[in-house]
């Protein structure tokens, strides 16, 4: 049984509305096209005609792709598929019953025709760096089929360039040798169902993410964890599945002249152009000056700046990838999603939500709090995110480091084909130190800028004070963590408070009720009294912003607040429930009716015909599965 999902509130604008059959959709190969492949194997045709053992597992050099077929999955069933992903892009609704698209989504049909050696072979990138060793990872169990052609999408401030690669991360024994797991047939049901909800859920909660399009159940595959699984694949999609360890593995073997292929692949592919990045910005100015939305349309070999510190177009394009990774961890933040493993890896050239880890949305809000059960030191947890992806920006620009600090040398034919004089290295490396330290307080101006302009939104301000932050957004989040209230509940609870409600202290503290568990009170020293009384002080400080914006525009400002903050958050114990039930009880329909609520997050209801269960998953967390946790595998 498939489960067919849509999401009526948004519309295709893909071509027509009704979309294409799989065979007329546009395809192309702009990452094959553009990049070195394999040496050993330079042509699909290569490849496809060597014994599947000489594609084992080994290095992989001088190249950032290998061409390699999937491993056939046998009696594949499609459980679901994403009808929004489908028409963003430019499929017609039904394609997803026709075998055709069910095989290409369980790795089975590619786009090459063996006799005429013609179309789009499937590949696996290259990247990575672990312990000193090349790592190859997920490339063993991650194919991407082709590149989709349609028209630009627009999200907030930034354009993205035209195509969309299609992944099936799924069984593929490759040439990319990886270290843990080099004998993975599938991914297990469990992981990939969770990759499925959470990438729809972070789409309609419109944090950038990667997309998912179905979810294949590979029955006769069997997958090694912390049990024995199920095998199953999930079909993303994204604009581009580049990452930061893309660069690591080149950095790491000292290939200079590949970091700059790859640099320039990345502005005039994965970006729109050269022109499309971020001029030369004024640092450290009030978070909401136009730093946040800079001048475009430079000219590719323009220096902007003055000494030390003058910006080439590599430089830009640094600063382009750290804008965007402010933005989205702004957006992990203020929704409380936490990763679970953000190593460079899994992180984003295009600041999308990419590779999941051990992943979840925080229930109490607990700053500290990870999901991934490994990571003893907290390094991954809600509060590092900002920190870490910043981290892992600084290892972009040690791997960016010689393009960005050879300012208007870097198109000099000595400096491009012999590397850097003697002389000229410590003019470099000041320059380079000096623009990646100016790209850190920009990151840090993006990141509060868009941060602070979420928070307001979520609390339903519409003008912005400096008195804000301290007042409101810290004093909130102190009073969660020391209640051990619900990070999302909170704010979705408070959009439908009215102002006449809370107008006396003794209103503010029997109203205070509507935020604590079930259970009551909870957290260390607390009591009944002490906790309404915390409550009913910030809702007393909340009550006259409020008036300040809207008056007594209650219902306009409800309806506002219930746009920034979901009803429904796939939260970790839903979906364990949801895979039980799946997989011990056979209960398919489940699937459907917990994507359709992802789907629609900021609905009251959503006609799945089981209204209790609505209510039960948008309620109280059951007080044993809170703060849910698992491991990388599972």
């Amino acid at each position: 049984m498939t489960a067919d999902l849509s999401n009526s509130s948004r519309t295709s604008t893909i071509g027509s509305v009704l979309g294409v059959s799989l065979a007329d959709l546009q395809k192309s190969n702009v990452f094959t096209s553009n990049l070195p492949p394999d040496p050993s194997f330079k042509t699909p045709a290569e490849s496809h005609n060597a014994p599947r053992a000489n594609l084992g597992p080994r290095m992989v050099k001088d190249a950032l792709y290998t061409f390699v077929r999937p491993e056939q999955t046998n009696e594949p069933e499609l459980l679901g598929i994403s009808q929004t992903a489908m028409r963003d892009i430019g499929l017609r609704e039904g394609e997803e019953k026709l075998e055709d698209f069910k095989s290409l989504v369980a790795g089975n049909k590619i786009f090459w025709d063996n006799k005429s050696a013609e179309g789009i072979y499937p590949w696996a990138q290259c990247y990575g760096v672990v312990h000193g060793q090349v790592s190859l990872a997920t490339a063993q169990v991650t194919a991407a089929m082709c590149d989709t052609i349609n028209t630009d999408v627009s999200r907030g401030q930034y354009l993205f360039s035209n195509p969309r690669t299609l992944i099936p991360k799924h069984a593929m024994k490759s040439s990319l040798r990886v270290l843990a797991e080099p004998h993975i047939l599938a991914l297990p049901t469990v992981k990939q169902y969770l990759d499925l909800v959470f990438s729809l859920a972070l789409n309609a909660l419109r944090i950038p993410t990667t997309r998912a399009l179905s979810l294949t159940m590979a029955p006769k595959s069997r997958v090694r964890r912390e049990t024995i699984e199920t095998g199953a694949i999930v079909t993303r999609f994204a604009q581009s599945w580049l990452r930061i360890g893309t660069f690591d593995i080149l950095r790491f073997r000292g290939n200079r002249k590949l970091i700059r292929t790859l640099a320039t692949y990345v502005a005039e592919h994965v970006f729109p152009g050269w022109e499309s990045l971020p001029a030369a910005v004024a640092i450290s100015l009030p978070a909401t000056s136009s730093n946040f939305r800079p001048a475009r349309s430079i000219p590719p070999y323009e220096i902007q700046g003055d000494a030390p510190g003058e910006e080439n177009r590599f430089a830009r394009l640094y600063r382009e990838i750290a804008r965007r990774n402010a933005v989205t961890v702004a957006y992990w933040q203020a929704y409380a999603f936490t990763n679970g493993v953000l190593n460079t890896d899994n992180t984003s050239l295009l600041g999308l939500s990419l590779d999941f880890g051990p992943f979840a949305f925080l229930d109490n809000f607990d700053p500290s709090y990870t999901p991934n059960h490994d990571d003893h030191m907290l390094r991954y947890c809600y509060k590092n995110q900002p920190s870490i992806i910043w981290w892992n920006l600084l290892r972009l620009g040690e791997s960016l480091g010689e393009l960005i600090g050879a300012g208007a040398e870097v198109d000099e034919e000595e400096f491009v084909n012999e590397g850097v004089r003697e002389e000229f290295a410590p003019e470099l490396i000041k320059r380079a130190e000096t623009i990646i330290e100016r790209t850190r307080k920009e990151y840090q101006d993006v990141f509060d800028a868009e941060f602070r302009r979420l928070m307001h939104a979520r609390l339903g301000l519409v003008s912005h004070k400096e008195t804000d932050f301290d007042e409101l957004f810290s004093g909130l989040l102190d009073t969660m963590e020391a209640l051990e209230l619900d990070f999302n509940h909170f704010f979705r609870r408070l959009s439908s408070i009215r102002v006449a409600e809370i107008k006396t202290a003794e209103q503010r503290r029997d109203l205070a009720g509507r935020f604590f568990h079930k259970e009551g009170v909870t957290g260390l020293g607390n009591t009944e009294d002490s906790a309404r009384e915390r409550i009913a002080e910030w809702l007393a400080k909340w009550r006259i912003r409020v008036q300040e914006d809207w008056n007594d525009a209650d219902i306009e400002r409800e309806t506002a607040m219930k746009k920034m903050n979901p009803k429904f958050i796939p939260r970790s114990w839903i979906l364990d429930e949801v895979i039980q039930r799946v997989e011990h009880g056979g209960e398919r329909e489940i699937i459907g009716k917990v994507m359709k609520m992802a789907l629609n997050p900021f609905d009251d209801e959503w006609d799945t015909g089981d209204r209790a269960q609505e209510e039960r998953f948008c309620g109280d967390v059951p007080r044993g599965n809170r703060q849910m946790m698992c491991s990388c595998s599972s």
